[in-house]
């Protein structure tokens, strides 16, 4: 009878945890059903091709404001989607609209969970700003410029870019190693960060688990996350964060039912132990993702960031002697 109990019990958290990779993905790509055009004003260069690991071609859309000069700072954008939906096509609103306000903007693809294991997922957000640096000059993009942002499985990719820039260990080997991955600046919008803590301080009405096999988490790094906790630890970007890191901007919904606010909350204060330049922002009443966190206020809030640490400012001009 413990038995079948026992077994009833493991079906049911497996249910669970496939229910939540779903819903986690669903999250992101909830506007995949209809077609989604960029913002006037801007221009597209579609899939340019940044890596090539064995038969599989990792590309990115580069978008540009229609009218500019000189070199422009850059923003990496990594979507999210559980690490198993590829969704690039569909962040053409947020990437237009940041290319508008002066930024080259490269929507990124990085391998699925289902087609490689962590840290293939990072290794190739790291090929893709090297290869950003490496064709600056022929792309008109400022090299000492460059930002990273990203939403769900998105942001916390985003937030591993930043912390790991001098973390040889997670490079890969995909080309341009002369070339830095470093960032100078990320926005981590609702991001994963410490799996193991993520059941113990979700909500009370949540019910998606994320400590069982077909959890996101445990399918990133290969294996139920709580049996493999030297992997999780490695995927962990506070397990990074030096003063080195470069500055933050968090933002997390208080209701959030797939990603608890508690994650970013352990982010924030490891990066302010480290006097890291960090700015945290709760969105009352705000689940796991939506319209909320792209209202004016937030829109300006992101370009401000962006602009004091990307943009860099002239040098006042010194009386003549």
């Amino acid at each position: 009878m413990a038995k079948k109990q026992d077994l009833s019990r493991q079906r049911k958290i497996l249910k669970t945890g496939a229910l939540a990779a779903a819903l986690f993905a669903a999250a992101a790509t909830s506007l995949a059903q209809t077609p989604v055009l960029p913002l006037a004003g801007t221009v597209i260069e579609r899939d340019q091709v940044f890596a090539r690991v064995g038969e599989k071609t990792l590309v990115l859309d580069l978008y540009r404001p229609e009218n500019r000069s000189g070199n422009l700072p850059v923003v990496v954008w990594m979507y999210g989607g559980a690490w198993r939906a590829r969704n690039r096509e569909q962040q053409a609103p947020r990437a237009s609209w940041l290319a508008t306000h002066g930024y080259a903007v490269a929507v990124i693809d990085y391998r699925l969970s289902s087609e490689a294991l962590f840290p293939a997922q990072i290794n190739d957000c790291k090929a893709a700003v090297r290869w950003l640096r490496a064709n600056a000059a022929k792309l008109m993009l400022d090299t000492g410029h460059i930002g990273a942002w990203g939403e769900s499985s998105g942001g916390h990719l985003a937030a591993l870019l930043g912390v790991t820039g001098g973390v040889a260990d997670l490079e890969g080997d995909m080309g341009n190693a002369d070339q830095s991955s470093r960032v100078q600046a990320v926005v981590d919008f609702f991001g994963p960060t410490d799996f193991l803590q993520m059941d113990a301080h979700a909500l009370p009405s949540a019910t998606l688990k994320h400590d069982p096999l077909a959890s996101p988490e445990s399918k990133l790094v290969g294996g139920a996350i709580q049996e493999n906790v030297a992997k999780v630890a490695r995927a962990n970007p506070i397990t990074y964060v030096t003063n080195e890191a470069p500055p933050f901007l968090i933002v997390h919904g208080e209701q959030d039912l797939l990603v608890p606010l508690h994650q970013s909350e352990l982010l924030y204060e490891a990066l302010k132990r480290a006097r890291v330049d960090v700015t945290f922002y709760k969105i009352a009443g705000a689940g796991h993702s939506g319209n909320i966190f792209y209202t004016e206020m937030m829109q300006a809030a992101v370009a401000a960031f962006f602009d004091k640490h990307l943009k860099p400012r002239p040098s006042p001009l010194r009386p003549a002697p």
